[in-house]
């Protein structure tokens, strides 16, 4: 599948959560449809099992080195939060953007990941965000780690709303704001990487957030009772740099 395939089918995922929950209900993170079965599970998946730069990683070894600052403008609001049935989603009106150099990315979704994904020096961490953004060549995905601590006022009235049932969709309250769900210190760590579920399309720019926000234990564990485990396994790096843009 090539770049521009995979945003294809991205953007009919962003789109249509609904319609990918029921085409994508085959692949699942445990048993014969988990993470080391997703390669052989469809044609389109194979990057799955022989991609060369999968994610998520661990990520240690970093490479200190001048990147440019995110800018993020995010005015809109989530239309409504769905499960999806991986995980779940908020999916966002059009307008949201994400600059990175001189490259612009329009805010698509929201989603979580308990488990986090990605690991920074061997650590994991309660949970991630993934913030999900498109241009014409590819993806731009921000992720922020997520411990217990003080609540965070956003991730409970999505802990609140979200639905129980597969396939179902509920409006978005309006209050939720997702740059609440950003810590107030922007350094990042940065990567090329690809897709964390099926097709694990290798077209992703990995933004990870070096500092994680604080949200309460009691909604994390609401999560966890709807997805108990629902993070791929992390990925062998191979040679790739991963660069830090230090404090920040």
């Amino acid at each position: 599948m090539d770049r521009r395939q995979a945003l294809g089918f991205f953007a009919g995922f962003a789109l249509c959560p609904l319609c990918a929950s029921a085409a994508e209900h085959r692949w699942s993170y445990e048993g014969e449809t988990g993470p080391d079965k997703w390669g052989g599970l469809n044609a389109a998946d194979a990057a799955c099992a022989i991609g060369g730069q999968q994610s998520p990683i661990d990520i240690t070894g970093t490479i200190t080195a001048p990147q440019p600052p995110l800018k993020m403008s995010w005015a809109k609001r989530p239309d409504r939060i769905v499960n999806n049935g991986h995980t779940i989603q908020l999916d966002h009106a059009e307008g949201d953007t994400l600059h990175l150099g001189d490259r612009g990315y329009a805010l698509k979704q929201l989603h979580f990941h308990h488990p986090s994904e990605h690991l920074v020096e061997g650590k994991r961490f309660a949970m991630e965000a993934h913030f999900v953004h498109a241009d014409a060549d590819g993806l731009a995905v921000v992720g922020v780690l997520m411990v217990a601590g003080k609540p965070n006022a956003v991730f409970k009235k999505i802990v609140a709303a979200m639905p129980s049932d597969e396939g179902r969709a509920v409006p978005a309250d309006p209050a939720i704001d997702p740059s609440q769900l950003l810590p107030a210190q922007r350094a990042y760590y940065h990567y090329a990487g690809s897709l964390t579920t099926p097709p694990c399309s290798e077209t992703v720019d990995w933004i990870v957030l070096a500092n994680p926000i604080e949200v309460d234990e009691t909604d994390i564990a609401g999560f966890g009772k709807l997805f108990p485990m629902n993070a791929r396994p992390v990925q062998k790096r191979d040679r790739r740099f991963i660069l830090s843009s230090g404090s920040g």
